[in-house]
């Protein structure tokens, strides 16, 4: 049977995506981000060409160099500023039937009980077509320092404490109510059945809550679980957690050993390993010639610098690159006091330590592999069949279920991807002839029931909460 491939837009409430430098392009319109219209836009291209669900990036960071906002950033636009993508979603749920929405949210900003409630009515309002990316933070300095609190929390702690996070607010969308709770009888007056609401007593280690959760079952009760990030303690969270997974793509070699990893640790947790959908950000130049994308590439990549490149993987890891000695490894960072390195962006520094026989790069070399970069995944240039036969690649290689498209000019980007190459894996049966409107996770899925489901080892009794 042929692997159906998957396909999300990544995005930011904000002028540009990636951490690269796009929006003063003239075929980019993403410095219209706070227009409305712009993001409608954006949708109905999404929707018409097929694509699954937007996926918006969020956070309340941004990239520091030493203990201040990075003047790049600011005069740039590189990570910084942006609105809260969750709050125009009911927009354009209402300008579109089937495109699913994923909105990024930390586990470590507020109590479970409050995501659950939000999520929830973004679920009742979309018609079960939202998804939550699951993150433990990023430009964690930054954030620290906005919350007022003295230090960041180590990396493993995030991640244990995210867990708990996750596992209470599945209790409350899952086990809150029963299915036939609602009874909503004008002639008898009767709302709720009493017993079908159900108190909710859990006890971890990081998180306590006792009581009932005020808002109604909606289509999915559970939004899709998507998590990014692929450090050990990444992956590990994924195979146990997520439904669909966002992985970091370097080469297609290194993302399969993630990929395999990932699956192999799903399996050993009871779940199926091939049911977890993984996908890796793709950045497409595309044209009707080949000669025009190579141009659109070129264009873009003259664009960004040293510093542009620097700034973002400060934002992400805490390390000032152009700081450092450019002919020596990162590995120089940790020879004395690392500051908040090796707590954040953990995986986007051990892919330069080296390992397995492979030499770590210099400085110099990071940033030349980071400058037109960013946080991007793989690049794909060519015409609209060029681009189908590389991306077909990248999924046998790696084993992919599918991308998420990284737009450098946009939305122009993104209609391209939809005009020219949607068309040519439909035709290839790489992608449904006809897009069905059900929930998400069905979509994801590619089966029916909109439910997390009681076999997800979220659901298990690791902290021993209690419903009654």
């Amino acid at each position: 049977m042929t692997k159906q491939m998957h396909f999300g837009a990544f995005e930011v409430y904000g002028p540009q995506v990636g951490g690269t430098l796009s929006w003063p392009h003239p075929l980019s319109d993403q410095i219209n981000f706070a227009d409305t219209e712009h993001w409608i836009d954006v949708a109905r291209i999404l929707e018409e060409g097929g694509f699954d669900f937007l996926f918006f990036a969020d956070g309340y960071g941004y990239p520091m160099i030493g203990e201040d906002i990075s003047d790049v950033a600011v005069e740039r636009g590189i990570n910084f500023s942006g609105y809260d993508p969750a709050m125009i979603i009911p927009i354009l749920a209402q300008h579109t039937t089937s495109l699913g929405f994923v909105v990024t949210a930390s586990t470590g900003m507020d109590h479970p009980v409050q995501l659950a409630r939000r999520f929830a009515t973004l679920d009742q309002l979309t018609g079960g077509r939202i998804g939550w990316n699951i993150v433990t933070g990023a430009s964690q300095n930054a954030v620290a320092k906005l919350l007022g609190h003295a230090e960041m929390l180590p990396h493993d702690t995030r991640y244990a404490m995210a867990a708990e996070y996750v596992e209470l607010a599945a209790r409350y969308w899952e086990q809150g109510w029963d299915d036939d709770a609602v009874r909503a009888d004008k002639l008898t007056g009767q709302y709720l059945r009493r017993e079908g609401i159900h108190r909710v007593d859990y006890a971890g280690e990081h998180y306590r809550s006792s009581g009932y959760f005020t808002a109604p079952p909606t289509p999915q009760r559970t939004p899709v679980l998507f998590q990014a990030g692929t450090s050990p303690k990444g992956r590990a969270f994924a195979a146990e957690h997520a439904e669909c997974v966002f992985v970091q793509a370097t080469t297609p070699a290194h993302t399969a050993g993630n990929i395999a990893d990932i699956r192999a640790q799903a399996a050993q947790a009871g779940r199926d390993p091939q049911g977890l959908k993984i996908m890796a950000g793709l950045t497409v130049f595309v044209a009707a010639e080949e000669s025009a994308a190579v141009q659109l590439q070129q264009e873009f990549l003259v664009m960004q610098t040293d510093e542009i490149a620097a700034t973002l993987y400060a934002g992400n890891t805490g390390i000032d690159l152009l700081a450092l000695d450019p002919d020596r490894t990162l590995h120089q960072v940790f020879d004395g006091d690392a500051g908040p390195a090796g707590q954040m962006g953990v995986s986007n520094i051990e892919r330069f330590l080296g390992g397995n026989g492979a030499p770590a790069p210099t400085v110099r070399e990071i940033l030349d592999d980071l400058r037109g970069r960013g946080t991007r995944g793989f690049t794909a240039v060519g015409t609209g069949e060029q681009v189908a036969d590389q991306l077909q690649a990248l999924v046998e290689q790696a084993d992919l279920d599918g991308f998420l498209i990284e737009p450098v000019y946009d939305p122009r980007d993104l209609r391209a991807f939809s005009e020219l190459v949607m068309p040519v894996l439909r035709q290839r049966g790489l992608l449904p002839r006809k897009v069905q409107e059900v929930t998400l996770r069905e979509r994801i899925r590619e089966q029916p029931g909109a439910r997390l489901g009681a076999d997800h080892p979220i659901l298990g009794a690791r902290s021993a909460p209690q419903v009654v």
